[in-house]
């Protein structure tokens, strides 16, 4: 069932989804070859808790960290680790908090130095297919219309969405329904409702779209080792429109 939220719930949640992009964003700014991934995820834990916010991701389904760190091949939920940051990676970072009884949840993905231009490419393709995702998320059209634009996009660049892993509902709870995926036909699955909150996250491949568990037991990466991207926003459904939180 799709939880419809109230104005004030939404206005709380847009506090936090700002407060969370704020930290995102310092997050972001800590990456450069040599830093390791377990100093981003302590960084970002130590922004969260001086906010007065709680980390999301810690403890959910046993993730033992606060800051999803996906390098390379890998599409997302990756574990921070001592590995040191390469000139030439690409690095996706995942990140939520609970704040005044709700959850926000946002990722982006950056080179790390001067990246390798397809490398650059597919970064800039998901990106905009995050763009083009929201919108289509407008009242009275379906999420089947959203993951249709993403994937006619992406497929159109010579790139694969990967098509088991997908976008959520978000509230009281880190995931609720409706599963957004990022492929699909118009007009199908439920109606986008005035007050639905949710994420759009388009994760794109460079090659395979089939994914396996990564040796962490925690991540998810590509099955061919092809490089991968990934974006998450909020967005919250007014009367005519859509608002990214």
């Amino acid at each position: 069932m799709i939880e419809i939220k109230t104005a004030n719930d939404i206005k709380i949640i847009k506090e936090g989804a700002v407060l969370l992009k704020k930290i995102l964003k310092r997050t972001a700014k800590k990456v450069q070859p040599g830093i390791t991934t377990n100093d981003l995820n302590q960084f970002a834990e130590e922004l969260i808790l001086k906010s007065g916010a709680q980390p999301a991701f810690k403890g959910y389904e046993n993730f033992p960290k606060t800051l999803c760190v996906s390098l390379n091949s890998t599409i997302v939920h990756g574990l921070p680790s001592e590995y040191q940051l390469k000139e030439g990676d690409i690095i996706s970072l995942d990140l939520g908090i609970f704040f005044k009884g709700f959850y926000s949840d946002m990722a982006i993905t950056l080179g790390v130095g001067k990246v390798p231009p397809l490398a650059q490419r597919l970064i800039k393709v998901t990106k905009k297919a995050l763009r083009i995702a929201i919108s289509s998320a407008k009242p009275r059209k379906t999420f089947g219309d959203i993951g249709y634009v993403v994937e006619k996009y992406v497929n159109s660049q010579g790139f694969n969405v990967i098509r088991d892993l997908c976008g959520h509902g978000i509230g009281r709870e880190l995931h609720e329904d409706p599963k957004i995926l990022n492929y699909g036909e118009k007009g199908t699955g439920p109606k986008i409702k005035e007050g639905m909150v949710f994420c759009i996250e388009p994760m794109v491949s460079l090659g395979d779209w089939h994914i396996k568990k990564s040796s962490d037991g925690f991540g998810w990466e590509t099955i061919d080792g092809s490089l991968s991207a990934h974006f998450e926003a909020m967005v919250a459904v007014s009367r005519n429109s859509s608002i990214v939180l």
